[in-house]
């Protein structure tokens, strides 16, 4: 736990969603709506006690294990689970542990919205969906023709990319290093797991990229292509999360 403020707005938290909560008994008379501590503490089984702790803003460390059984006993929605650990101080084990296979089609539809290449990255860092400018840009990733849609599969083993992105070595580097910081995040995910250790297998640069254990966040700025047909190219490249789906990147790249 962190500051008493933060841990008084984690006890305040508690207290209202407790009192949305329907009785077990709801014939019974209250002088108070929702449930009782003993009730909750119940129905996470935890202690009473421990509980009211809490929603004292007491200085007590509650464990990622309780936390989730409280959040279920609460009948959080994800919003307000996330907003628990957050309040906590803690990590929640569920964030970023269900992937979504099938993306709402009006996610998908906004790269078609975009005049500039634009294209949405999942979590594993491939390609959901992409605009004509985006796939006449990237030639052997987005081109209609490709067979492979990861970003780092095309960036350290497709020969096109060398070719394509000025700066290689710089721009591969810093890639790494962006998806280090994503990887952190879900350490114990399969498929991103299976991803590193395919690179770290076919690709040395990547490889020597990643023993060195650089972070960095995924920032924008300038991005430099060489072009097979149409030459030099300059854009200036942001990154745009998707608010109800966290793990969705939204990559638009302006004239620059």
């Amino acid at each position: 736990m962190t500051d008493s403020h933060q841990r008084r707005l984690l006890g305040a938290f508690i207290r209202a969603h407790r009192a949305r909560l329907t009785p077990a008994r709801p014939g019974s008379r209250r002088r108070t709506p929702g449930l009782r501590r003993e009730e909750l503490a119940d129905a996470a089984g935890l202690g009473v006690t421990w509980i009211t702790w809490l929603e004292q803003g007491r200085d007590v460390q509650p464990s990622v294990a309780a936390l989730a059984r409280l959040a279920d006993a609460l009948q959080l929605s994800a919003a307000e689970r996330a907003s628990l650990f957050d309040l906590a101080g803690k990590k929640d084990p569920r964030a970023g542990a269900e992937h979504a296979d099938d993306l709402p089609p009006a996610l998908l539809a906004l790269p078609g919205l975009m005049s500039a290449p634009a294209y949405l990255l999942d979590h594993t860092w491939t390609a959901r969906a992409w605009n004509d400018a985006a796939a006449a840009l990237f030639v052997g990733w987005l081109a209609p023709d490709a067979t492979d849609r990861n970003l780092l599969r095309y960036v350290f083993l497709h020969p096109a990319a060398r070719e394509l992105i000025v700066d290689w070595d710089t721009r591969a580097r810093r890639l790494a290093a962006e998806f280090r910081a994503d990887f952190h995040r879900r350490p114990a995910d399969a498929d991103m797991q299976a991803l590193v250790e395919q690179l770290r297998r076919d690709s040395e640069p990547f490889a020597q990229c990643w023993d060195k254990q650089d972070v960095l966040h995924r920032e924008g700025g300038e991005r430099q292509f060489r072009h097979p047909v149409r030459g030099e190219l300059s854009f200036v490249q942001t990154t745009l999360l998707v608010a109800l789906q966290m793990e969705i990147k939204m990559v638009c790249l302006a004239d620059g």
